[in-house]
């Protein structure tokens, strides 16, 4: 067998290749939408059960996986043993995995974060920046990648992120800016960085201006399908006339897929229909033109 790429970047990159769109299923479960066939047991156990059916319905079809932590979390240990064992199993049969935390703290309760996403078989994790590089670093030198909150979906968010320092930038532009400089130096094979981006798909209104400043970052674009997203705010984020693994995005829909509606007596075979519907959208969105 070959050994998979060191470098978060790259891995994602040949995972998509295999697959041929850069779709990630958000993995949100809530308690209160799983198919009645998982109504019998306890919270953590039917979360478990019907996240190891999303794996089954997906593979093959979406290269990479984002875990929403607090789903889990709110459980308590059955919640995050939950978690970690379904992680573990999506590792084992070749997704690459986003531990979608949000982690936001510096020096040592960074390296604790880190240590623990990577024991529990992260690839990338999610962080928010605000606190600076050494808020980032810990999860560098942990082997992972990063996807750095930049402009996030939420309608809400408008009033921080795009709010004008003087210069003229956004806040968003800012840390654009540097999360650039912190992935300059970690540039993968395929001309991609390990320190990625969270660029909301409803804010693609400012995708030229975000792509110049972070030519080699990977995009990781929630908001597809249920918030709003479309196929044409995805390919204004692309790094145009490259192949879907070198395109710079990773685009993820959550709710659309794994509670779709209408959903079939056959709940495995709901959510692959609709995963496979999302993956041909994006890969047409993606492809070089």
């Amino acid at each position: 067998m070959t050994a998979a790429p060191a470098h978060a970047a790259d891995l994602l990159a040949a995972a998509t290749r295999a697959t041929r769109s850069p779709v990630c299923v958000g993995l949100d479960p809530v308690i209160e939408n799983l198919p009645a066939a998982l109504s019998a047991g306890d919270a953590p156990d039917r979360i478990e059960q019907f996240s190891r059916g999303v794996l089954e319905s997906i593979r093959g079809i979406a290269p990479a996986v984002k875990f929403q932590s607090a789903c889990f979390e709110r459980y308590g240990w059955q919640g995050v043993r939950a978690l970690e064992r379904v992680m573990g199993l999506a590792r084992e049969q070749g997704f690459v995995l986003v531990l979608d935390a949000k982690r936001g703290d510096i020096g040592i309760s960074a390296t604790h974060y880190a240590v623990a996403a990577a024991n529990a078989g992260a690839h990338f994790v999610t962080v928010n920046g605000y606190l600076g590089p050494s808020g980032i670093i810990p999860f560098l030198e942990q082997g992972l990648g990063v996807f750095v909150l930049v402009r996030t979906s939420n309608p809400d968010s408008t009033g921080f992120q795009a709010a004008r320092l003087d210069g003229g930038k956004s806040v968003a532009e800012w840390m654009a800016s540097s999360v650039s400089e912190l992935g300059r130096d970690r540039v993968g094979a395929l001309g991609l960085s390990d320190v990625g981006a969270v660029v909301g798909a409803t804010q693609s209104a400012e995708a030229a201006l975000l792509r110049r400043a972070m030519p080699d970052q990977i995009f990781l674009i929630p908001g597809f399908g249920a918030q709003g997203g479309t196929a044409d705010d995805v390919r204004a984020m692309v790094r145009r006339g490259r192949s879907a693994d070198q395109a710079g995005v990773l685009v993820t829909a959550s709710r659309s897929v794994i509670f779709p509606k209408p959903q079939g007596a056959d709940w495995k075979e709901s959510i692959r229909n609709a995963a496979a519907a999302f993956a041909g959208e994006v890969a047409l969105a993606v492809a070089p033109t």
